[in-house]
């Protein structure tokens, strides 16, 4: 292509419109302004006239394209196109992404079509623009629909060329800027987005210096109290703090210098939502957050990460467990770095981050870094497939997902969650969302060994399957030649999108019949667990699946979780429910409160307490007896003391308030199981794994021999912690059937 003029490149469109740059524009002070910079990271390579001739176009067309358009704040338009095109250029990005932002919004939002740019400047830059645009025909939608419809063509253009998911990123990043000349809640909505899309996205590929931004102005808007308490917090002592940091990085170079070691020190700048996440996590003040005070260190190479390391720790004490090696042990986004925690003299703590520049390129700028230009050229970086590994990996699932809600949703369960570090007995790293099983590795390492899984061991001990992993933790799966395959219990708790589509596909496989039968066995089974009296039509037509058989079949295969449609059928009732009229008294009394503010209809300030005989947990349908001289005892609506009552006029309407005891509720859990030595330290354990008290047990006669009958009772704080319970109990050697004790062998107190 000629640096005199613009020339269609890629393949030519017939009967397209030409698009004509206004050559008075072409040296315009803004675009003048963008070639400067970017001669200035691409100084070296040889076509940069061409690529530079190629920005004035793109700015050009953008220019004429939007001229009759206004921002929210009443700027020009073209003003957000060159923002965007600078954030980029801060990351050092090539040409083609570049003109891509000057372009992103051409297709969107004017009569500029695809064919037109692909005419001008080829396939790549069309479809880096085409990647980041809208959907247009899906104005008629649903919003969330059609916003799930953009995400999921985001994703899909990002798993072909991550340079879309930079363009995007920068673009939030400058609406984020400026978002405060938009109405407060469309601001709310487009932060709330940010924090559950846009924040991870750029965590889990590594782009640090976009990510801290745009996660503290959403958290600015969405917790505008704590997000200035902790700004005046650090603004009050931030002259004391630097001169702090400005000592420790004097004393650090004093060290390097004389041990001949060339490094750039530096302050390192606090991330506002980072200190909230830290003290919600660790449930501690400002002041006990250790990365208040943090130093950098940059040097040439790993052996002197590692010899700067020896240097801090030998000047200063380490802090117990506040050291990371993320060196050895890159994090999911590939960032590496040495963290350690120190106590500098006065006794405060300090961060101490060392790595070299390589490390630093990557943590600040990501995949971005895989662009940019060194010595002339394209810098090579054999890791990059690494970094977006899991990017190509949406490929393999996403036909398999027709709904897009459901696309993203697992999008983000499975990739932009928090992650867990899990070590291969052979030593190789596996990444998988926070809350992963043994199972969810499994079907990660291959589907086989999912499907022949029969036991796991973390750390050589046995665990059961619905373990949750930790990061740190090294798995083992033991698997069976001639394995069934997997339970159909394993919906209940895995984690990732993987593990639940392999599940799926195997039974799908399965007979209509097989299905359809252990479908009814699954929902009775969980009707029967929570207590739940509801027929099979009443529950297909919740699920919104007729006729019956095809709803089992659906919790047969996988495709419906027996388990939620319980809990639907649950929230179902208590929906239904009539509203109170009576308002709750101010001050309830302790009977009040012990029973979870229930409220008696037409009955202000009732007596209430709950009945031992069922034991009603929050959330449940229940129903009030009037005894004589002790208020309102409240029982389960399915409770054979309420149903077989002769007299109903006794029987009251009441509903749970709005909040839960302290103390949670005591419910009695039946235990059967085949007795031996060690039953009630493992059922002990469990309960108390789950965070949960037991309040009484007791042995239950019973005439089969080598058969233990305990009845337990638990204090839980909802219906879906006492499932969990159940379920892991279930799940113990040995354990013949544990369930909630519905017997209601007690009268009315």
């Amino acid at each position: 292509m000629s640096d005199d003029t613009i020339q269609p490149s890629g393949s030519m469109v017939a009967n397209t419109p030409a698009l004509h740059p206004d050559e008075s524009l072409m040296y315009s002070v803004t675009a003048n302004d963008l070639c400067v910079r970017f001669r200035e990271i691409a100084q070296n390579d040889p076509n940069i006239d061409h690529f530079i001739h190629l920005i004035r176009a793109a700015y050009a067309i953008a220019f004429m394209a939007h001229a009759n358009q206004k921002r929210a704040s009443g700027e020009p338009y073209i003003t957000h196109p060159v923002a965007v095109a600078n954030v980029l250029i801060d990351l050092h990005i090539d040409a083609e992404t570049i003109i891509a932002a000057l372009l992103h919004d051409v297709i969107e939002d004017t009569a500029i079509t695809y064919e037109q740019v692909e005419a001008y400047f080829g396939m790549q830059i069309a479809s880096l623009v085409d990647g980041v645009t809208k959907l247009s025909e899906l104005e008629i939608r649903p919003k969330e629909e059609a916003q799930a419809e953009n995400y999921r063509k985001m994703f899909v253009s990002m798993a072909n060329d991550p340079r879309v998911v930079l363009v995007k990123l920068a673009d939030r990043l400058h609406n984020m800027r400026t978002i405060h000349a938009t109405h407060p809640d469309k601001q709310r909505r487009i932060a709330h987005e940010t924090m559950e899309i846009y924040v991870p996205l750029a965590h889990r590929l590594g782009i640090g210096q976009l990510k801290w931004e745009i996660e503290d102005r959403s958290f600015a808007i969405l917790e505008p109290e704590r997000y200035q308490e902790i700004s005046r917090q650090l603004a009050m002592r931030r002259d004391v703090r630097e001169k702090t940091v400005q000592r420790v990085m004097e004393r650090l170079n004093e060290l390097v210098t004389h041990e001949k070691i060339v490094a750039e020190i530096t302050g390192r700048p606090k991330n506002i939502h980072s200190i909230y996440r830290k003290m919600k996590r660790k449930g501690v003040r400002i002041e006990q957050i250790y990365d208040q005070l943090a130093v950098r260190v940059i040097v040439n190479s790993i052996p002197e990460c590692y010899q700067v390391l020896g240097l801090v720790h030998t000047t200063w004490p380490p802090v117990p467990g506040e050291f990371d090696d993320y060196i050895a042990n890159p994090k999911e986004s590939l960032y590496r770095s040495l963290h350690t925690t120190v106590l500098i003299p006065g006794g405060q703590p300090c961060e101490v981050q060392i790595r070299t520049h390589d490390m630093h390129e990557v943590a600040e700028h990501g995949i971005a870094a895989h662009w940019r230009y060194k010595d002339g050229y394209k810098r090579s970086d054999q890791t990059f497939d690494a970094k977006i590994a899991w990017l190509r990996g949406l490929m393999s699932w996403r036909n398999e997902v027709a709904d897009a809600t459901e696309f993203v949703e697992r999008l983000k369960s499975d990739f932009l969650e928090e992650q867990v570090f899990v070590f291969t007995p052979r030593g190789k790293i596996i990444d998988l969302p926070l809350g992963s099983t043994p199972v969810d590795f499994a079907y990660r390492i291959h589907s086989d060994v999912g499907n022949s899984c029969v036991g796991a061991k973390v750390n050589n001990r046995m665990v059961q399957l619905d373990h949750h992993l930790a990061t740190g933790d090294m798995v083992e799966i033991m698997t069976k030649r001639n394995a069934t395959g997997p339970s159909r219990d394993w919906m209940n708790f895995v984690k990732t999108v993987s593990a639940r589509a392999h599940i799926r596909r195997f039974f799908k496989r399965a007979d209509r019949g097989d299905n359809l039968a252990a479908g009814r066995e699954m929902l009775e089974k969980e009707f029967k667990r929570l207590g739940l009296v509801v027929s099979l039509d009443d529950a297909a037509t919740i699920a919104g699946i007729k006729p019956v058989d095809d709803m089992l079949v659906q919790i047969g295969n996988g495709e419906l979780s027996a388990r939620m449609l319980a809990q639907k059928i649950l929230a179902t009732q208590m929906r239904d429910e009539e509203p109170i009229d009576p308002p709750m008294p101010s001050t309830p009394s302790k009977s009040t409160l012990d029973s979870a503010d229930i409220r008696v209809r037409g009955l202000d300030g009732m007596l209430t307490r709950m009945a031992r005989c069922c034991s009603p947990v929050v959330g449940e349908p229940i129903a009030g007896y009037v005894t004589r001289g002790r208020g309102v005892t409240v029982h389960r609506a399915e409770c054979h003391n309420i149903l077989n009552e002769p007299d109903t006029n006794r029987i009251v309407a009441v509903t749970w308030g709005g909040s839960v005891p302290k103390l949670g509720f005591l419910v009695p859990l039946q235990i059967e199981s085949w007795d031996r030595v060690g039953l009630w330290r493992d059922i002990s354990s469990t309960i108390a794994d789950a965070s949960i008290n037991i309040d009484v047990v007791e042995q239950v006669p019973t005439r089969r021999a080598n058969i233990s009958m305990l009845r337990v009772i638990v204090r839980i704080q909802s219906v879906e912690q006492l499932t969990r319970l159940i379920d892991r109990l279930n799940r113990l050697p040995d354990v013949i059937e544990a369930r909630r004790d519905m017997s209601g062998s007690r009268s009315f107190e």
